[in-house]
């Protein structure tokens, strides 16, 4: 069954199992350790996008340890 993971490296909040590859951007370094939740809809638009260097609409972590 697929555990919610966190990318340590793009913040991206994926339904993966562990071992697996984020598949937004290949990194390996996946985290179950992570806090707060940001949905980014339209990331052109977005402010907190623009602070978090998000690109690609999906949900986020504000927090990844």
């Amino acid at each position: 069954m697929a555990t919610r993971l966190v990318c340590r490296d793009c913040h991206r909040v994926l339904d993966v199992e562990s071992g697996e590859q984020c598949p937004a951007c290949g990194s390996n370094s996946l985290s179950e350790d992570w806090a707060g939740y940001v949905v980014i809809a339209h990331p052109e638009e977005s402010e907190i996008a623009e602070a978090m260097g998000i690109t690609e609409p999906g949900q986020y972590a504000l927090k990844v340890r």
